[in-house]
């Protein structure tokens, strides 16, 4: 947990210190600075900013640098500066570290804020990071292997756009890329495939308190990105022509993604013959067309049908409100998975025959409690969440064992804060300048 925080020259923080607290209230207008302070540990922990990835959009005018430094509750100490030209310099313990995944695994943030909230209609990357976010700090063996594939995917797009044709020497290394890459894949997708089936059960409980209308109606599933049952360089060299066309390679991990389904209940009806219904043999597929189909649905009378179960992206049924809070299920349903490596009983039984062999790869890792605590930042949520959501999240996030940033434009939070947690801290900031309310 962060106990002191100090950031300098970022945005319009020319210089803040606090001594922070589990809990952190940070109430402001709008441009005050409330967010980037968030923003400044979001930094920290994992070298960028959640609002713009270039530096000099963050760093104050007339400075060439900024700086974030924290000191944590076990007495390690975190820092990063990053200047105008995106150099960067990182340290744990005053001692210069030159890998920003160091840092991360020190602070795991969990960021939860406006900008969020269309990840469902967004590309496949934020989805996916939300996935490999877990993955990174649940399986150490991630990490390395990520890394690996991105640097020879990078060696294979740069070839893919300089040239239509491959020579001999060019066709044999990128042979040797895509080997590379196919032993990297599927050791990533493995450990993606085991942290999501872990995570599901955990998004099932949070679903259902946030969004108990559509408790048994959501669902999530995994695309690797490709065909796992293949080998991916066998399928990059099929695929040789149209990634050298395109300039990029169009399958891999890179292309992985985690959907969100709604799925219909299926309810008897009372019917009267239709065009469609006249016919036994036909009903509605999942498109409503008109499908024909045989067994025991020719047994259905017309008068007592069962209305077939649709399958949906959820993206495309729920409303802007419920989006918010499906959102919110999946990042919030993260944090217990991440604090508690025990699974849920019956998902533990279930998968007892399938661990043995996973263990194989993954060097029989034990699942123990972090040695971390993570830091949850809600920017504003006020505005994107109703009474009863934030409710639900505020009082899940008081009971693990988690420190919490929270910004408003008003107070109206702090009676629910000061009755879930014993001693917050409250700071009012104007203009850059912390002042903490006693």
């Amino acid at each position: 947990m962060i106990e002191r925080l100090q950031v300098s020259h970022l945005r319009n923080l020319s210089e803040a210190n606090l001594h922070t607290a589990a809990c952190n209230v940070i109430i402001g207008a709008n441009g005050s600075g409330k967010t980037s302070l968030l923003e400044a540990v979001f930094l920290l922990s994992r070298g960028k900013s959640f609002r713009h990835h270039q530096p000099k959009r963050y760093i104050q005018h007339h400075q060439s640098a900024a700086t974030v430094y924290a000191k944590l509750s076990d007495k390690s100490t975190l820092a990063i500066q990053k200047e105008v030209d995106a150099t960067t310099i990182l340290r744990l313990n005053q001692n210069t570290v030159y890998n920003q995944s160091i840092l991360t695994e020190q602070l795991p943030t969990l960021l939860i804020d406006p900008s969020t909230m269309d990840m469902l209609e967004q590309g496949s990357a934020s989805r996916r990071q939300l996935l490999d976010w877990l993955v990174f700090h649940m399986k150490p063996g991630f990490h390395p292997q990520w890394v690996a594939y991105q640097r020879l995917l990078k060696q294979r797009n740069s070839l893919l756009k300089q040239t239509n044709a491959l020579n001999k020497n060019q066709l044999a290394e990128l042979k040797a890329w895509d080997k590379g890459l196919a032993s990297h894949a599927a050791l990533i997708n493995h450990y993606r495939e085991q942290v999501f089936h872990a995570w599901q059960p955990y998004f099932a409980q949070t679903n259902t308190q946030l969004l108990p209308a559509y408790a048994d109606q959501l669902s999530l599933s995994y695309n690797a990105g490709y065909d796992t049952d293949i080998a991916l360089d066998i399928q990059l060299n099929e695929r040789l022509e149209q990634d050298m066309h395109l300039g990029y390679t169009r399958i891999g991990n890179h292309r992985a993604d985690v959907h969100v389904h709604w799925r219909s209940s299926s309810k008897a009806i009372n019917t009267k013959p239709t065009e469609t219904s006249k016919n036994p043999n036909t009903h509605l597929n999942a498109d409503n067309h008109p499908n024909t189909d045989t067994g025991a649905d020719q047994e259905k009378s017309n008068s007592d049908k069962a209305l077939p179960v649709l399958k949906e992206q959820a993206a495309n049924v729920l409303s802007r409100g419920e989006k918010k809070l499906l959102i919110t299920a999946l990042r919030l349903s993260q944090l217990p998975l991440l604090l508690n490596y025990e699974m849920p009983s019956k998902q533990k039984n279930e998968q007892t025959s399938e661990q043995n062999e996973a263990d194989i790869t993954t060097n029989n890792e034990t699942r123990v409690a972090p040695k971390v605590t993570p830091v949850v930042l809600l920017d504003d949520i006020t505005a994107e969440l109703d009474g009863r959501a934030i409710n639900i999240l505020l009082s899940t996030l008081a009971q693990l064992p988690c420190q919490v940033f929270m910004t408003s434009l008003t107070d109206d939070i702090v009676p629910l804060v000061n009755k879930l947690w014993s001693k917050p801290a409250l700071f009012h900031v104007k203009q850059g300048v912390f002042s903490l309310q006693v």
